[in-house]
């Protein structure tokens, strides 16, 4: 089994069967002194980070764009999928946007200490005048801000 560890596996002391790997994002993330000796002893038991591909990332942010999710992901949350995607791996993670990425790319999450997410869609409504668009932003009609509200 192949796992792709977000930041969140790096914060505790949970063993994770099967291949674990990462992206660069992540390692960069980890700045406690807790998490960087948890990534040396998981990376000299065999843990690997790779980058992936263009391709796949590009994956991601179509996947995003369509689950609405697309504003709250952060590059290493995008690197995660785009590495889980490309390998054939599972995630582990305790983020709901990510969760509800990967649901929508076929990929298995495991949760690490959360519940495990429900996948949402998501609608954008303006705070200002409550008109609804497609994407977060500012709003056309009253310039108020564009926010991110469950379906």
């Amino acid at each position: 089994m192949k796992q792709v560890l977000d930041a969140g596996a790096f914060f505790l002391d949970i063993s994770f069967p099967g291949e674990l790997y990462s992206v660069p994002e992540v390692v960069a993330e980890l700045r406690d002194l807790r998490a960087k000796c948890r990534f040396d002893l998981l990376e000299q038991q065999g843990l690997r980070v790779i980058q992936p591909g263009d391709a796949a990332l590009s994956k991601v942010k179509s996947a995003a764009l369509r689950t609405g999710d697309q504003g709250v992901l952060s590059p290493a949350d995008e690197a995660v999928l785009a590495l889980a995607l490309e390998i054939g791996g599972d995630i582990c993670t305790d983020d709901f946007a990510v969760q509800n990425v990967a649901k929508g790319l076929g990929i298995d999450v495991h949760p690490i200490q959360q519940r495990r997410a429900y996948r949402v869609q998501w609608k954008y409504r303006c705070a200002g005048c409550g008109r609804y668009y497609k994407e977060p932003g500012e709003c056309l009609v009253c310039g108020a801000q564009i926010k991110r509200k469950l379906k």
